[in-house]
């Protein structure tokens, strides 16, 4: 469908030396997929779909680069509980009572939260084969998947984990808004050995990594206890950073560990409300960013979270960093809309696709409505999406020149019947726990 976006406030890469976004009265086309003008109609287009833009923001989809979308069901089930006592206390018993059916109702549930928040493509660690893929080939979402590989060695249940990984990427090589990684769990479910192993499928299957590393104290005290090393040491002696790898959390870390992940061009995901919910602390995101890493956001699943907006993390990402530091400089609006956006597709390997408003990049766009009282009046969009905004002022979505959501109203998914599943799922387990 070609798509003229008229008239509309839009928040484009900037010209100057510091990176900082332009934001430009301008009107937007989409031909298929691309986006194939900005400012100036392509020859010979038009158009089959008009949006007025109005009193409204145009933004580069927003990108979560780390979460878990099949927990969206177990929100609110396992609060103020130390992290381990969190897992495996709470949301682990909740796992071995989920089926693979649960686990699609679950990731349709957090696709259409995140799509209403604004949300274009989010990164994924899942564990029922074939479930969050469907739900995401289905809602016309965008998403790289892991399926989280635990093991030891080359015991025959991380082997099994691995063919599962790729007979699901195998399966959905027809949907190109689909992309794979591994994704071993952490350095606690998966031993060194098996680390190693999976470098050597990483460097085989041509496949980047995703991977928790370095979120909680307990988990520095065991990896050193158990290898002398720090988590960020230890993937490194394994061979993992040779790869295109996202490290998730990073939150208790040293200059050593900085230095490691700087070298090796790792990108880290901070995911600031599960960090402070679990109480694991912050992420120390101004100095990464000062050792030239690329840091983005991530909300982690909705058990700890308990959301998944990104609008939010962009503002805790914010205002943490400034109090911690004591410097209302640390971390801007627009550093964090980069976080969000350019720096996620980076770390997805998917910036030549998606993450700015450029032409012959994906469209995959959010429409934020201005014409809000938290919005209002327009003095600074970028510092408004950060400091102003709650995550409800999206109100239009396109991913990849599909129009998912238009004025608040979901197309592609049946936002009643996911509603209805998500509750059954959770009245029956928690029955049977």
């Amino acid at each position: 469908m070609n798509i003229l976006i008229k008239n509309i406030l839009a928040v484009l890469p900037g010209a100057d030396a510091a990176g900082d976004f332009e934001v430009k009265q301008s009107d937007v086309y989409v031909e298929g997929n691309r986006i194939t003008g900005i400012g100036k109609a392509p020859e010979g287009f038009q158009a089959e779909k008009t949006i007025d833009g109005t009193d409204r923001l145009l933004t580069p989809g927003l990108i979560n680069a780390h979460t878990h979308s099949y927990m969206s069901f177990m929100r609110n089930v396992a609060d103020d509980l130390s992290f381990m006592d969190w897992l495996f206390g709470k949301v682990d018993p909740i796992e071995q009572k989920m089926t693979d059916r649960d686990a699609y109702w679950g990731a349709n549930l957090a696709i259409l939260e995140m799509m209403k928040c604004g949300t274009t493509c989010f990164n994924d660690m899942q564990m029922n084969i074939m479930q969050t893929t469907q739900a995401v080939k289905e809602s016309g979402m965008r998403a790289v998947i892991s399926r989280g590989l635990v093991g030891s060695g080359t015991d025959e249940a991380g082997q099994t984990r691995l063919k599962q990984a790729y007979e699901e990427r195998d399966a959905f090589r027809d949907c190109d808004r689909l992309t794979f990684r591994l994704g071993p769990h952490a350095p606690y479910t998966c031993d060194e050995a098996f680390l190693r192993v999976i470098a050597e499928e990483a460097a085989k299957e041509h496949m980047g990594i995703h991977m928790h590393l370095s979120e909680s104290k307990t988990e520095i005290e065991n990896c050193a206890k158990d290898y002398g090393c720090t988590p960020i040491e230890l993937a490194e002696r394994a061979g993992l950073f040779e790869f295109p790898f996202i490290a998730a959390h990073c939150v208790q870390i040293d200059q050593k560990d900085i230095e490691i992940l700087s070298r090796h061009h790792v990108s880290v995901v901070s995911c600031p409300a599960s960090n402070m919910k679990l109480g694991n602390g912050f992420a120390p995101v101004p100095e990464m960013v000062d050792a030239g890493i690329n840091v983005c956001i991530g909300t982690d699943g909705a058990a700890s979270n308990n959301t998944l907006n990104l609008i939010h993390e962009m503002s805790l990402m914010t205002l943490i960093h400034k109090g911690t530091h004591a410097s209302p400089q640390c971390i801007s609006a627009q550093q964090a809309l980069h976080f969000a956006t350019d720096n996620g597709a980076k770390a997805l390997s998917l910036e030549k696709e998606i993450g700015s408003i450029e032409v012959g990049k994906k469209a995959d766009l959010a429409i934020f409505s201005l014409k809000r009282p938290s919005m209002w009046p327009v003095n600074n969009p970028v510092a408004a999406l950060s400091y102003s905004a709650n995550g409800s002022e999206a109100e239009t979505v396109i991913i990849d020149g599909q129009i998912t959501m238009e004025n608040g109203e979901m197309k592609t998914m049946d936002e009643e019947k996911i509603l209805f599943e998500t509750r059954k799922i959770m009245e029956r387990i928690q029955e049977s726990l």
